[in-house]
């Protein structure tokens, strides 16, 4: 989908849709009210018949609306006035794409920029009804026989009655971008694992390298043998995929410029191995990759945006799976680190290849080093499907991510890393375990991999909660691709 900005008012708009929105109790946007005032108050006539009331993601659909230049008049409900906030406005935003790509309507303007929403500006609503545009509008398909007949919508005007910003137009281009970004992890991630292979994400990188011109390296399991990366290898022994350690490197900043390091978990399909998983729900292993696809789709957000900033994804990708010749609980093994590991649990591989991929990620010289992973179960119980969990070493860094969070709505919630819990990683037989027990899972997880993050400034998202849905909304979501676009684009602006 297109999306462009315009200063027009809304009753001389013409095209196949003009969206804009009322308030419960007969309130209008400013948008509302001249369209009222040109259809001689035909607004307010359906206000009065209790046609239109106005609640919170209600929509109503006009044809030919008198006085009206556009084909149809959706009219979008945003509750009442004084408790319009950020998720009732962003529900709306979703309800009225969905209204519109149900009409025959192959463009459509929108009018949100005047809507009173708390702590939020023009260039924000924008911003946001490109992202959610983006995210009803996407398709998961293309690997049907018969896909669905496509909607016939094809651009977006994210329309005001006053003067265009040139804030407000840089939101849209950058949402725009990181669109972009969050449909490419959505696609990886919902790949099934006979065709997402480590090999396949190899590939869709350097063919992202090709056509962004960044510089794109892939390691074989030789050159990871060279380097010493005995915790990532032991996840691939039971596999028959060859692993990978994949590295893309953006130059946008100047050449002294420390980058930013972001390495994300790419476990292409996850059984467990010897520890094998249930069998209910194991399809949805394939979202095991989700740190690495959201990784790829930041890089691609930013090369979009031509960010002045230097930043490197780092990407360990294999599959954990069960054979005679897989890793064994027990077993120990030496990670990069030159630091040893006890695998009390083959389930719990995720961060024996992010230990390497994070030893690996020193070589960058990074200003800092973000991880993503879907990396706990104890994640998703503790913070359920709405924030992904957010653990760090420096405080400074942490509050960089939830604001950033805040920013683009794809938040994150920080959670302790005290030294305290280090004592449950501990092991007899080596220098240490890679499960802590059931009491604080995730925050164990973050320690297991702190300890391999000593030498610069650190933080771990994990996404267990936030990378994908079940049940019949089942599909990948593309998050923090949002949180780390919108990271990026903030100290690009420092």
């Amino acid at each position: 989908m297109e999306f462009s900005t315009k200063q027009l008012s809304p009753e001389k708009q013409p095209g196949g849709c003009v969206i804009v929105g009322v308030y419960e109790n007969g309130k209008l946007s400013d948008a509302a009210k001249a369209l009222d005032k040109a259809s001689d108050h035909a607004l307010t006539a359906l206000i009065t018949r209790g046609d239109l009331n106005g609640k919170a993601g209600a929509t109503v659909l006009l044809q030919q609306l008198t006085g009206a230049a556009a084909d149809r008049i959706l009219l979008v409900g945003l509750g009442k006035h004084s408790e319009l906030n950020s998720k009732t406005a962003l529900e709306a935003m979703r309800a009225a794409m969905r209204a519109v790509l149900a009409t025959p309507a192959t463009d459509a303007t929108l009018y949100c920029t005047d809507w009173d929403v708390a702590g939020r500006d023009a260039a924000w609503l924008a911003a946001q009804a490109v992202l959610a545009a983006s995210d009803v509008s996407y398709r998961s398909d293309s690997l049907k026989s018969k896909p669905a007949e496509a909607a016939k919508l094809s651009s977006l005007t994210l329309a005001s009655t006053g003067k265009i910003s040139g804030k407000l137009e840089t939101a849209v281009a950058q949402a725009q971008a990181t669109a972009n970004g969050i449909a490419l992890a959505k696609t990886l991630g919902n790949l099934p694992g006979n065709i997402c292979t480590p090999t396949y994400l190899a590939e869709q990188a350097l063919e992202m390298g090709k056509q962004h011109k960044l510089k794109v390296t892939v390691l074989e399991r030789a050159d990871m043998e060279a380097l010493g990366m005995g915790s990532f290898l032991s996840v691939t022994l039971g596999s028959a995929q060859p692993p990978k350690l994949i590295s893309l490197e953006y130059h946008g900043g100047d050449k002294k410029q420390k980058p930013v390091v972001l390495v994300g978990k790419g476990i292409t399909f996850d059984t467990g191995g010897i520890s094998l998983k249930p069998a209910a729900d194991m399809d949805e292993m394939k979202y095991d990759m989700c740190g690495a696809a959201s990784v790829l789709g930041t890089i691609q957000a930013i090369a979009e945006m031509k960010l002045p900033l230097n930043v490197v994804g780092v990407i360990p990708t294999c599959e954990n799976m069960p054979s005679s010749t897989a890793t064994k609980p027990g077993d120990i093994v030496t990670s990069m680190s030159g630091q040893t590991i006890e695998v009390l649990n083959t389930d719990a591989e995720g961060r024996l290849i992010l230990c390497d991929a994070l030893t690996y990620a020193a070589k960058f010289k990074p200003e800092c080093v973000v991880d993503i992973a879907t990396l706990t179960g104890a994640c998703v119980i503790a913070l359920g499907h709405v924030v992904s969990g957010l653990l760090s070493n420096q405080d400074d860094l942490a509050q960089e991510l939830l604001d950033a969070g805040e920013q683009s709505w794809d938040r994150a919630w920080r959670l302790p890393l005290y030294d305290d819990y280090q004592a449950q990683i501990d092991s007899n037989f080596a220098d240490m375990q890679n499960i802590g027990g059931r009491a604080g899972g995730t925050i164990t997880a973050a320690c297991f991999l702190a300890r391999f993050t000593k030498d610069y400034r650190w933080a771990h998202l994990d996404i267990a909660g936030t990378a994908n849905k079940s049940g019949k909304e089942k599909g990948g979501t593309g998050r923090p691709v949002g949180l780390l676009t919108q990271f990026l684009v903030n100290r690009a602006g420092k």
